[in-house]
């Protein structure tokens, strides 16, 4: 009656009574298949094992390791390099894997390849390790396989992680020297770019004189307006210099003049006043050695004079000498004469190196000015020339650490200290295969027959035209029930007109008839 009617909870307890030797029959016969499929497909024993990922003993804050390559995406490389035909063909020879139903070569690889698992262990902090299982129909060849599986993981984690930082190394030595040659010729043109251009680079200094030096880091207007002012300066000096030098020359003149007289009228010079005046000058002499260096022009030109006037005096005492005209007389000057011829002459020194360092401020003036005018492209070219070299001094000195770095985790990956590949679990001997499960198989069976009964029941349901209850009445007459008459076994029953043939129910091949 299923379609006909909604069914309640009684309606499926009923029907579930009548198709129960259905259902069960369906689930025992499946359970046998199920039971025998396990004793005739041929085992698997699973042999696996753990592998633990050892990070490198030495802290990364000192040596930063060479390989960052995120550890999921490394591994998965690896299990493609492991697994390729190069690798699995001699373990397959070796074993003899898969070798029954005469399957190719190719058929024995992609088996095994297929038999090869890889199971990451996923944490909070990453990929601690991972497991790795190999599936055969031996177990000790399960076990034997999977080790040599394990030892191509770890050697080839080890070769993988020396090679790459040995590669980078041996990269970073190459920019390294590139670097360096760019360098070199960097240098080599800001050496030749300053050796042309000596004065007139950004904040190189101009000597002046005197110990004097400008900055020509400053502006040019401030340039000119100093070395200008240093030219007025100077020539107001040697304008004042020149005003002493002409007053001095009309003072020693005048004096020159009124010695000439006095000698003139005291006649030929005695050899005693000659000694009075060398006595003069010699203290003169002490007087100017008090204050200034035997080297003093004063000083040079009294002793001198004291030499001439001994030599003079030492002649007469030896051979005195008749009176002569006082014109062939040759008389000392007086101290304050040659005081001034001295003073004289040390102005007419001044006003010549201040006459030199005028023309020499002049000539620095014009080299300014003509460094101003060549400023914009000199500054220009220094710029491009010092924004090149700079480049290049980055450069080298970020390889040249990067360099450093690498070397240290290439010698940290020799030592075998970096990241490893540690087996925590040998590759265990499994001593029950692990397919076909047969109580896996026996559930499965029984569940799928249970299934297959419920589906039968619900198709003989559907096509079943009996009525059953009072309930299946009223849906084909829509008439309420007046009484009932149960079933009394041994009374005559009425001849079927259609007999409607079921293995399960005595009731349905006569159903129609009797409730007809």
């Amino acid at each position: 009656m299923l379609g006909h009617r909604e069914l309640t909870m009684q309606d499926y307890g009923e029907i579930l009574r009548r198709r129960f030797w259905l259902i069960l029959i369906c689930a025992v016969i499946t359970l046998g298949i199920g039971v025998g499929l396990s004793h005739v497909l041929p085992p698997e024993f699973t042999s696996q094992t753990l592998i633990i990922i050892e990070q490198q003993k030495v802290p990364a804050e000192f040596v930063r390791p060479v390989v960052e390559e995120d550890l999921g995406e490394r591994l998965a490389t690896m299990k493609e390099q492991i697994l390729s035909r190069s690798r699995v063909q001699p373990i397959v020879e070796r074993f003899g894997l898969f070798a029954r139903n005469g399957n190719t070569m190719d058929d024995r690889i992609a088996l095994t390849q297929k038999a090869i698992g890889i199971k990451p262990i996923q944490s909070a902090r990453g990929m601690p390790g991972f497991f790795i299982s190999f599936k055969a129909s031996d177990a000790r060849t399960a076990q034997q396989v999977c080790g040599e599986i394990t030892s191509l993981f770890v050697s080839g984690n080890l070769s993988q992680r020396e090679q790459t930082a040995e590669g980078t190394t041996d990269f970073l030595k190459e920019q390294l020297e590139d670097a360096k040659r760019n360098l070199d010729d960097q240098d080599a043109k800001m050496a030749e770019f300053e050796r042309k251009n000596i004065g007139k680079l950004p904040n190189a200094g101009v000597a002046v004189g005197n110990g004097m030096n400008i900055a020509l880091g400053n502006p040019n207007e401030s340039m000119l307006t100093s070395l200008s002012g240093q030219l007025n300066a100077t020539t107001q000096s040697i304008e004042r210099n020149e005003q002493n030098e002409t007053l001095m020359q009309a003072m020693i003149a005048q004096q020159s003049q009124e010695a000439d007289q006095a000698f003139a009228g005291n006649g030929v010079v005695s050899v005693d006043s000659m000694q009075d005046q060398l006595k003069k000058l010699i203290e003169q002499r002490k007087q100017l050695q008090l204050q200034y260096t035997s080297s003093y022009p004063d000083v040079v030109a009294l002793t001198h004079q004291i030499s001439d006037l001994q030599h003079e005096i030492a002649e007469n005492a030896a051979h005195p000498a008749p009176a002569a005209p006082v014109a062939a007389v040759k008389h000392a000057d007086p101290p304050q004469l040659v005081q001034a011829k001295a003073q004289l002459r040390a102005l007419q020194d001044t006003v010549a190196q201040e006459k030199l360092q005028q023309n020499q401020i002049q000539q620095t003036m014009k080299e300014v000015q003509a460094r101003i005018e060549a400023t914009p492209q000199i500054e220009e070219e220094f710029k491009q020339i010092t924004r090149d070299h700079q480049i290049s001094v980055d450069a080298y000195n970020s390889l040249l650490g990067k360099m450093n770095e690498s070397s240290m985790a290439t010698a940290l990956e020799h030592r075998q200290e970096g990241e490893q590949f540690h087996v925590m679990d040998a590759p265990n001997l499994p001593e029950e295969p692990t397919f076909p499960n047969r109580f896996v198989f026996a559930g499965g069976g029984f569940g799928g027959g249970v299934i297959l009964g419920l589906i039968i029941t619900c198709l003989l349901e559907y096509r079943d035209t009996a009525l059953h209850n009072e309930r299946d009445i009223f849906a084909f007459t829509k008439l309420p029930t007046l009484a009932t008459v149960s079933f009394i076994d041994g009374l005559p029953q009425p001849t079927a007109r259609r007999i409607s043939w079921s293995p399960f129910s005595k009731k349905q091949s006569t159903a129609e008839g009797t409730n007809g």
